[in-house]
């Protein structure tokens, strides 16, 4: 897992995968065994972590993001690889194409790089006055990038100036955000990235701080407190990807397995948030939204 052992979002993904292993019979401790490492991010402890489960020989690795799943490659191109939140297994070496991986990993993605540019268009309907936004990236994050690079491609049309910032470090985060904050009409679009979603309490006490109206790309921002979110629903993904563990424990090989998008990307909007903003939230907004937090 690329996340640490106490994390809420560790918690969650790891009983949506059990909870689906359990439907299809297979039960931790009576017919199959688990051993878990929790990466948080330390990208040396998680090359550690690969190389301790390669030597396990175990019959198939869950994997938590491509910070984990290229590791566990660098380590074995034999031992079955399945991954829950990939977003661009294909520009990351991961795999050889989606229909047809090829080698000895597969899962599913979390995102089409178009799909982030609507979170600038959201942002724009539910603070129109938003003149500037901070982008929050990792740069040595091929998708990351490629995200703020889709971002980008509709900021003219909007009228919205970008300013791209790292997330990968706390203090580099609360320092930038604390410049950018003070002046008038700015916002804020978080980026998907192993870094975000462990600093996403700093993030979010931040965007209320200077007053930010924010888009995240996942459901728990929202519900943290952040003001909305747009994207695909994460446990759903670790739920799913119990079905490939199956298919592999009962002999089948990653590469013929395809790698899969999410099925249904979701609106959060936290409407507690939007009132501390002043803001209100556009009735064609609320009307399009899968959860309001009230």
């Amino acid at each position: 897992m690329n996340l640490a052992a106490d994390d809420a979002q560790s918690k969650a993904r790891i009983a949506a995968f059990l909870e689906g292993l359990q439907q299809l019979g297979w039960t931790d401790g009576r017919n199959v065994t688990i051993d878990y490492r929790w990466g948080a991010g330390d990208h040396e402890g998680i090359r550690k972590s690969a190389q301790e489960l390669v030597a396990l020989a175990p019959d198939v690795i869950l994997a938590g993001g491509a910070i984990t799943v290229v590791p566990l490659q660098q380590a074995s191109r034999t031992v079955p690889i399945v991954f829950g939140n990939v977003t661009d297994p294909v520009g990351q070496g991961v795999v050889a194409n989606l229909a047809r991986p090829g080698g000895n990993a597969t899962g599913f993605t979390t995102f089409e790089y178009g799909i982030s540019a609507k979170w600038l268009e959201l942002l724009k309907q539910i603070a129109p006055r938003t003149r500037r936004a901070a982008v929050l990236r990792d740069p040595t994050l091929i998708p990351s990038m490629s995200q703020f690079a889709a971002i980008q491609s509709v900021a003219p049309s909007l009228g919205v100036e970008l300013t791209p910032m790292d997330t990968r470090n706390p203090s580099e985060i609360e320092r930038s955000l604390a410049t950018f904050g003070r002046e008038a009409n700015s916002g804020l679009i978080v980026v998907t990235g192993t870094s975000a979603v462990i600093h996403r309490e700093l993030i979010i006490s931040l965007a209320a701080q200077y007053r930010m109206p924010a888009v995240y790309p996942f459901r728990y921002y929202a519900t943290g407190g952040g003001l909305c979110s747009y994207g695909p629903n994460q446990a759903d993904a670790w739920r799913r990807a119990a079905g490939y563990v199956d298919r592999i424990l009962r002999g089948e090989k990653p590469a013929d397995l395809p790698v899969q998008a999410p099925t249904k990307y979701e609106l959060v909007i936290n409407l507690k948030t939007a009132k501390v903003l002043g803001l209100d939230m556009p009735t064609s907004v609320l009307a399009r939204a899968d959860e309001v937090i009230e």
